[in-house]
């Protein structure tokens, strides 16, 4: 052929390859903003190509004939062109992943969950030259996903075969790959991964993952808090929680456990002013730490004061003039408020007085008490001083008519000095565990869904009523214990030591007199407490009564006197 033949041929492809730079540039397909074989990738090469080729299809349909070239030219060069670039790509994708692998030192590891959290775990692993986990196969239930490769890695069977599929490839490592697993799924596949002699790991929760994609180094160890039988419970906050929006809040104990958690999650809320009050100046830096970013203490968010100042309380109140109140300040420890109840009358029912009368002097039209389960039918001192301020707080409510509540529910996990972090304690230093009894049971829950409820009760209560939040079913304590030493793979001895003074076999949320409705939440019970005068506080009377080993249980209050139900 000619050379003049080829000419509208060549002048053809230059114009092609000019075109088809310039919609690459516009695309982005030369800037590195896709990776290497993606679906962005694919679709930014389809939509030049597709361009290109209706433009070149336009020039051979007009002038093709006239110099020479066919009309079918481009159609015969289309899809041509897309396998050639998609191939080169692919190529170069499949490179860098081998390239990109962890070697053969990265711990070889089951992913249980072969659904989207899963998929982008494995692809994590295989795409991380460091990662410290190289996946070896999957797991998953479903059985549509029998045969399915993630990323080269195989689906070996259902969540049933956990102990075969680690004998089979030699792994070390388990990982739960499911959203919001619960807790009796967890414990199974815990309970076959610890037999299996595998180190068992979780993702992130949903919430966790929101705008971002899961990672090894998301991964955490399985804690036995994922494993109690608490289900997440749905209390609609964002719903109810107007009254904090745009409203000055102060809370006591903002330093505790409890107390820090309530203000990280009321500062969302977006407060005009929230008013973190302690006398622990290290745990007001830390409840300033999560809430506001900073433990500088320098600014007005940190008060140090005792409520057991009732002047201090006062002043305080009169400057910053709070329009709600949480009040989580408060002495907890049940053996060590036996051995000192005067302390647990100073704090607990003078403190919360003091409280209650600094915010009824400032006109405080939302009050909120969180108190405990030991509240109901007590028999320690904790639990005697607790119910007394349920009763305080619901005499400022008929004194006031506004809504002065309380909020009651069981034991918080991971809050400081509680069970679970004891028991690590124990089994870190080799033990023993000492569990009081072997029958002894108690209600957990999160440190999240306690500080929930406790908003959410400043929405939905009403004056003078206690709010109980629906529990689920109380766990054995003596199990915890045999499970958290199994996840910590040590043998540490278990050691009975006897209820101690004051404790019950089984908690109870509920008053035996007390009556329950549910009027908005189908897991939150609403009851309403006694009330009681601050002039028939005694505290001769308390100490009497605390020290004389009679606390009764189960009886009529109303058939008291003022006097006699101080005690309860």
């Amino acid at each position: 052929m000619e050379l003049v033949t080829w000419i509208p041929v060549i002048l053809l492809g230059f114009g092609a390859g000019f075109l088809h730079s310039g919609i690459g540039f516009i695309l982005g397909l030369y800037s590195g903003h896709f990776p290497y074989g993606s679906f962005g990738e694919v679709r930014a090469v389809s939509i030049a190509v597709s361009i290109e080729s209706l433009a070149l299809t336009i020039i051979v349909l007009i002038f093709g004939t006239a110099v020479g070239i066919p009309r079918s030219t481009v159609l015969i060069a289309f899809p041509l062109a897309l396998v050639m670039m998609f191939g080169v790509r692919y190529l170069r994708r499949i490179s860098l992943e081998v390239a990109r692998r962890p070697d053969l030192e990265a711990l070889p590891t089951i992913v249980v969950g072969a659904g989207n959290a899963g998929g982008l775990l494995v692809r994590s692993m295989l795409t991380d030259p460091d990662s410290p986990l190289r996946p070896v196969g999957l797991l998953d239930d479903d059985p549509s996903k029998r045969r399915l490769k993630l990323h080269t890695v195989q689906v070996l069977g259902g969540t049933n075969r956990i102990i075969e599929t680690a004998r089979e490839t030699s792994a070390e490592v388990l990982v739960i790959a499911i959203a919001n697993a619960d807790s009796a799924m967890l414990r199974k596949l815990t309970d076959d991964g610890v037999e299996a002699g595998l180190q068992v790991l979780i993702t992130p929760s949903v919430q966790q993952m929101v705008s971002r994609t899961v990672t090894v180094s998301d991964l955490r160890n399985i804690k036995i808090e994922d494993l109690l039988g608490r289900e997440p419970l749905d209390t609609g906050i964002e719903k109810i929680a107007d009254y904090v929006t745009g409203k000055r809040v102060l809370v006591t104990g903002a330093g505790g456990s409890i107390g820090s958690e309530l203000c990280q999650q009321l500062h969302k809320f977006g407060p005009k002013e929230l008013i973190m009050l302690d006398r622990d100046e290290t745990g007001l830096q830390h409840a300033q730490l999560r809430t506001m970013g900073n433990g500088l203490l320098d600014s007005r968010e940190v008060v140090l004061a005792n409520i057991r100042e009732n002047e201090t309380l006062l002043d305080i109140f009169q400057d910053r003039r709070p329009e709600v109140v949480f009040h989580a300040a408060a002495l907890k420890h049940l053996p060590m408020l036996e051995q000192y109840p005067r302390e647990a009358w100073k704090t607990n029912v003078l403190g919360t007085l003091n409280v209650v009368n600094a915010a009824r002097s400032v006109g405080v039209t939302t009050f909120v008490n969180i108190s405990t389960d030991k509240a109901a039918s007590p028999t320690s001192v904790l639990g005697h001083s607790k119910r007394v301020a349920e009763k305080i707080t619901s005499w400022a409510a008929e004194d006031t008519g506004l809504k002065y509540l309380s909020v009651r529910f069981g034991n918080v996990i991971g809050s400081r000095g509680s069970m679970l972090p004891t028991f690590q304690t124990l089994i870190e230093s080799g033990g023993p565990v000492t569990v009081t009894h072997p029958e002894a049971t108690r209600f957990f829950m999160t440190i999240p869904e306690a500080c929930q409820l406790v908003i959410q009760a400043g929405g939905i209560g009403r004056a003078g009523e206690v709010l109980i939040l629906d529990m689920g079913k109380p766990v054995r304590i003596l199990d915890i214990a045999r499970r958290m030493i199994a996840m910590s793979g040590k043998r540490v001895e278990i050691v009975f030591t006897g209820l101690r003074e004051g404790e019950k076999l089984h908690e109870v949320l509920v008053g035996e007199h007390e009556n329950l409705v549910r009027p908005f939440h189908p897991q939150i019970s609403h009851t309403h407490a006694d009330s009681l005068s601050p002039d028939c506080l005694d505290e001769n009377i308390w100490m009497e009564r605390m020290g004389s080993k009679k606390r009764t249980i189960g009886v009529d209050e109303s058939q008291l006197s003022d006097e006699e139900r101080v005690q309860f």
